[in-house]
């Protein structure tokens, strides 16, 4: 259940100001999960359904959501039959950044990718079971559970079974290269720890892939979604070569950057010296802030090159789970000389109590951490203005959010605008190959902070900026 408290007003602020993390009245409240949300329904008629008499008494295996049938050879639900086909017949290798024993449940599966494959596999899910082109409709669905050694499941789990599989057909001159869909990812929210496998692409013909979904229009049946699987952190890259900007590029970029509103925030950060704020006045000066910031995105969506191609109910959709993930971008990026200046200046003046600093939760500590090492990130990469208004059309186009109308076609955009991101940043810092993944790693780190914000207690807000603001202020003035 969601909070559904409701900001203080603060002085100044005018009624109606809406918190930093709590969405104005008119947005539903924003899904916790830093990750993407619980993917659409699946639908795959080889698999068993669950009579509806039974199916409130059966619970997935995996993350214990409603079940609804046997998928693999195990009760699961639709969200981890799709989860586990998309990993086996991607071959996706996963990382977990903590101790490989997450808590998988309903709301905090996307957590985790690691952890979640890890246990379709304990829980005996058969990847044998899975057809062999990706098609709906499994295979062999009289086999059940499958029990496999420890020794096999770390084969999977590392991408070793992957590797030989791929060696096997290889020496047999039998390599399937034509699908793309066997080299990359369907999810379009690529996750930190996500090992880049280095046969993941070939990059003959890449190319021609791209230039395929720059048009407006894809054919339907295409599965290849571009996917940071597509790079390899270690395996050779291409040398650098002089090269020219797409022309359609050139030109969505320029409407993009001529959508967003660059200017200096309107809000007032100045205060005098020797002046001591205090908690409700620096809240409110939050409150204000966030005020400017989602109206900002408001108007940026009607400016957008494709606002016509979408339904008003998708861009409604769309920005109630986005927004606080939009707001953090660009503090980071286009407004933080300003965020972590004059407003770093303001915050200086607050001095926190015994109390707050005693009763600050863990879960604060996780994202000043995080947007400490987030900051310096974008810092050190110098997000141009092109980068960031990709990065932010990319992170909004999210077609796994729930109750969208036209979620093919957001799949199309996300793609066109991955791509174009791809050539400006190929086409502007040649000697940069790495640039490009190294940004969009930095958007499903945003969306782990945001979802994490919306549980840090309304009062803590305060001290936890202060802290952040003077920590990367302080350490980038060393520099």
């Amino acid at each position: 259940m969601e909070r559904d408290e409701r900001p203080p007003s603060g002085g100044g602020g005018g009624g109606g100001s809406a918190g930093f993390l709590e969405p104005p009245a008119a947005l539903p409240p924003p899904p916790r999960n830093g990750f993407c949300q619980d993917e659409l329904p699946e639908l795959d008629p080889g698999t068993i359904s669950v009579p509806d008499d039974r199916a409130e008494q059966r619970t997935c295996l995996i993350c214990g959501d409603r079940a609804t049938g046997l998928h693999y050879g195990i009760i699961s639900c639709e969200g981890c039959k799709g989860f586990f086909k998309r990993s086996i017949c991607n071959k996706r290798v996963y990382r977990c950044s903590r101790d490989k024993n997450c808590v998988m449940s309903r709301k905090q599966r996307n957590r985790c990718q690691y952890c979640r494959l890890l246990k379709c596999l304990q829980m005996g899910m058969n990847r044998k079971a899975i057809r062999e082109d990706g098609m709906p409709g499994g295979r062999n669905k009289s086999i059940g559970p499958v029990q496999i050694s420890e020794e096999e499941i770390e084969r999977i789990m590392s991408g070793q079974e992957f590797e030989e599989e791929a060696n096997h057909w290889s020496n047999h001159g039998d390599s399937d290269h034509s699908s793309p869909g066997n080299r990359a990812s369907e999810s379009n929210q690529p996750s930190p720890g996500s090992t880049l496998s280095s046969r993941s692409v070939e990059l003959n013909g890449f190319m021609a892939f791209r230039e395929q979904y720059m048009g407006m229009s894809v054919p339907p049946h295409y599965q290849y979604i571009p996917h940071l699987l597509s790079y390899s952190a270690h395996s050779p890259l291409l040398p650098p070569q002089a090269r020219s900007l797409d022309p359609q590029s050139y030109s969505l970029i320029h409407q993009l950057v001529s959508a967003e509103d660059l200017e200096p925030l309107g809000t007032p950060m100045l205060i005098e010296d020797g002046y001591a704020v205090t908690q409700a006045e620096l809240f409110a000066l939050l409150c204000r802030l966030a005020d400017e910031l989602l109206f900002r995105q408001i108007a940026w969506i009607k400016k957008l090159p494709f606002f016509c191609e979408l339904s008003i109910k998708d861009y409604t959709c769309l920005l109630s789970s986005t927004w606080q993930e939009l707001i953090l971008l660009s503090s980071l990026t286009v407004y933080s000389k300003q965020i972590f200046g004059e407003l770093a200046d303001v915050t200086a003046k607050y001095s926190p109590s015994d109390e707050e600093l005693h009763r600050f939760s863990d879960e604060g500590m996780e994202v000043i951490e995080r947007l400490i090492y987030l900051y310096h990130k974008f810092h050190q990469l110098k997000v141009s203005n092109e980068e960031y208004a990709c990065m932010k059309a990319i992170n909004f186009l999210n077609q796994d959010i729930r109750g969208l109308t036209s979620a093919s076609q957001l799949e199309q955009l996300n793609k066109r605008y991955w791509y174009i991101c791809q050539d400006f940043t190929e086409y502007k810092y040649t000697h940069q190959p790495n640039r490009f993944p190294d940004l969009m790693m930095c958007l499903p780190e945003i969306r782990y902070i945001a979802g994490k914000m919306v549980n840090v207690p309304l009062e803590q807000l305060p001290l936890l900026f202060k802290v952040v603001l003077h920590s990367c202020k302080t350490s980038v003035g060393k520099e």
